[in-house]
């Protein structure tokens, strides 16, 4: 049986920027900490402080805010983004002067 395949507006990308204290010891384990479980929960870095993941559609990104939310380091401010596959296709990405392709992810399928 084949299954359905989302289009480029059931598609969501989560967003997540994060401006944490890096001055004490503590600081800097606990910002490790947290850029540790957005990469184990399928994140990819685009910045240090900026990772995103392509999700299945709101239901999921409802997932995501919780598991974000109960992951929280005690200090510094982190905002969620989500936008559709649509939208994330338009970003425009320079490294230095050159224009950089973005990495697509593969098709999701929902079993």
């Amino acid at each position: 049986m084949e299954l359905p395949l989302l289009n480029r507006y059931e598609l969501m990308w989560m967003i997540v920027l994060f401006d944490l204290p890096v001055i004490e010891k503590t600081e800097r384990k606990e910002a490790t900490q947290f850029r540790n479980f957005l990469l184990d929960n399928g994140f990819d870095m685009i910045q240090y402080s900026i990772y995103t993941k392509p999700l299945s559609g709101k239901d999921s990104c409802e997932k995501f805010y919780k598991l974000i939310q109960s992951n929280l380091p005690s200090e510094g401010k982190v905002d969620i983004i989500t936008i559709t596959d649509k939208q994330y296709g338009n970003i425009i990405s320079y490294q230095a002067t050159e224009k950089v392709s973005k990495k697509q992810p593969e098709q999701l399928e929902l079993f």
